[in-house]
């Protein structure tokens, strides 16, 4: 794996600090109504994608996730200001403001969703990596999902022919201890996630995904194993998110107190710590990161509100049309 210099840690820093104010504008947006539909925020889990990015090859390697997904498109190269455009529903957003906050879709930096059905992306992950190894292109998909998505059949049947195919994708479970409202203790009799990869002799395994360097680690081990030919990987990452599960949700399953706690493990303010203890940054330095975060996020809101709506005919335009279709009359 590339080391982790200083640099990185920079890099690593900034970034997350992004995300995470990124996110703290559109929940201010939403309450507004600028946002509609639903919103699920990453707060909390920015470690995860830092350290998987630092262990792809961005010039070839996929990703593909489920609804909480307006950072990782922003992370492996999308304008920043055309997701938040995608949110607003504007025409310059990502998919011209018709998928809106579920469906963040940019194939051409090799991001691939943003599904709003849950473990829906799990057999297109291994889709995509299926296409990757039938036309040798020496590339690996990164596939994610929530512990809640883990519960559904889809992702067994994907094991079992990941595993069959030696099929070059990681699959990233990112637990955050309660999908939608229900805690992973009292939706299984087990707890350990990354135990499911067994049943398929699949490599797997528990990873902080708290801290962004024992996530790039991980998915650089798992990462390399794809591209050599040895097939698929299970890693479960144990994150925590510090917001609801959408802005709908009044959080009555877990404390305040709870919460606190894992704040004091932010993996932004991990980083941080590491900047000042190793002396990569000054603090007058970090303040100047922090200043150019903020600015960059007024930039994604302005323009997003300055851009324009998209014409209704638009919508009709990415709406397949079967003329011959037998069970509507065509003429009344």
């Amino acid at each position: 794996m590339e080391k982790i210099t200083k640099e990185v840690y920079l890099k690593w820093y900034e970034d997350m600090l992004f995300w995470r104010k990124f996110e703290d504008k559109l929940a201010a947006v939403y309450i507004q109504q600028k946002v509609r539909g639903f919103l699920h925020l990453y707060n909390g889990q920015e470690a995860v994608l830092a350290g998987s990015l630092h262990a792809m090859d961005l010039s070839k390697d996929k990703m593909i996730t489920a609804y909480r997904n307006h950072v990782q498109p922003i992370g492996m190269g999308v304008d920043p200001k055309k997701v938040m455009a995608e949110l607003y529903g504007k025409a310059t957003g990502t998919s011209q403001g018709l998928g809106g906050s579920m469906h963040i879709f940019a194939p051409e930096q090799g991001f691939y969703g943003g599904h709003g059905i849950v473990g829906g992306q799990i057999p297109l992950g291994a889709g995509l990596a299926f296409a990757d190894k039938y036309f040798k292109r020496n590339a690996v998909t990164l596939c994610y999902m929530g512990d809640g998505a883990v519960r559904q059949g889809s992702l067994h049947e994907t094991f079992n022919m990941a595993m069959n195919w030696k099929l070059p994708v990681v699959f990233i479970c990112e637990n955050n201890g309660y999908a939608m409202g229900t805690s992973v203790e009292r939706t299984a009799n087990h707890t350990d996630i990354w135990k499911l990869g067994l049943g398929y002799e699949m490599p797997c395994g528990p990873v902080d995904g708290m801290n962004p360097v024992k996530v790039a680690e991980a998915v650089h081990e798992a990462v390399e194993r794809a591209r050599r030919g040895d097939g698929p990987t299970f890693l479960e990452m144990k994150t925590y998110r510090y917001r609801g599960h959408s802005m709908s949700d009044a959080q009555h399953y877990r404390t305040k107190d709870e919460v606190e706690e894992y704040k004091k493990i932010d993996p932004i303010n991990q980083v941080k710590e590491i900047l000042l203890e190793k002396q990569y940054a000054t603090e007058e330095e970090i303040e100047e990161m922090d200043q150019r975060v903020k600015d960059l996020v007024k930039e994604c809101e302005k323009f997003a509100e300055e851009s324009p709506y998209p014409e209704k005919n638009v919508m009709y335009d990415t709406v397949y049309e079967q003329e011959d279709y037998p069970f509507l009359p065509h003429k009344l």
